[in-house]
């Protein structure tokens, strides 16, 4: 079963640590670049072996998390050569890589700055460059970071995320998740948030070569559905874009993972 293989691996980057989940048998290997977060992927292990268990049977999967310590200054270019790095010491290459979000920028550096570590490249509601509705909703969870508003982000982030029918099915939920985190963790999101605002692979877009999809959401209010399409564009690459929902539909719908999953093995 997948929960059988599932392993937490530490590694080290610049004498701070970077945390990693691994799970699945397959030959093949996959790379996972999560988005922004409140929650370490360590603490996560099993929830993401659970979602992602379709992989499972054809690929290892390896869950790539930030850095622990995060430097004054640090970019998604950055975060972007941590990846390579990571990959480097769990002697990794020619993987395919399935970025969501913040993880899809990073992914796209990935691919610009290291082609010969990503062989077949998913970018999942994600954008290449500040826009802004990304602008204002990175700089509004900021601020309710900064005031230790936990409970006001989740709630912003529910309604921003997710489509009116998962919201009215899962509002309960909202008193549980402000009891998961601890108000030190605000701090840390305060400063992975900034992060995606230094993200601008637009220009260098053309620099990737290898197979991409686009899978989005034409409703997202998070990066929009137009920033998805407009990589898409610029690739000239394989795009599937859900009409009624937003920026998580990879949570919402069954068959976002099997359409990536059918991109993988074409």
């Amino acid at each position: 079963m997948w929960f059988c293989h599932v392993k937490k691996i530490t590694l080290t980057i610049d004498n701070t640590s970077l945390g990693c989940v691994r799970f699945g048998t397959g030959e093949k290997n996959l790379i996972m670049l999560p988005g922004l977060s409140f929650q370490k992927v360590q603490e996560a292990a099993f929830a993401l072996a659970y979602m992602y268990r379709v992989f499972a049977g054809e690929y290892t999967v390896y869950v790539l998390d930030k850095r622990a310590d995060i430097p004054e200054g640090y970019t998604i270019r950055d975060m972007a050569d941590d990846a390579a790095r990571a990959m480097e010491q769990l002697h990794l290459d020619r993987a395919h890589v399935f970025g969501i979000s913040q993880g899809g920028m990073i992914a796209q550096y990935l691919a610009i700055n290291y082609p010969h570590l990503v062989q077949k490249l998913v970018l999942g509601v994600t954008t290449s460059r500040s826009n802004e509705v990304v602008e204002r909703v990175i700089q509004d969870w900021i601020r309710m970071a900064k005031a230790d508003a936990y409970g006001a982000i989740v709630t912003d982030m529910f309604e921003k995320m997710y489509s009116a029918a998962y919201m009215k099915k899962y509002r309960w939920l909202f008193p549980v998740l402000r009891k998961i985190v601890r108000s030190k963790d605000l701090g840390r999101f305060t400063v992975l948030a900034r992060t995606c605002l230094t993200c601008n692979s637009y220009p260098e877009l053309h620099k990737i070569t290898c197979p991409v999809l686009v899978i989005g959401g034409w409703k997202d209010k998070v990066v929009t559905g137009q920033a998805s399409r407009e990589i898409a564009e610029v690739l000239g690459c394989e795009i599937y874009m859900y009409d009624d929902l937003g920026h998580a539909a990879y949570e919402e719908v069954p068959d976002y993972n099997e359409r990536i999953l059918r991109f993988l093995r074409g």
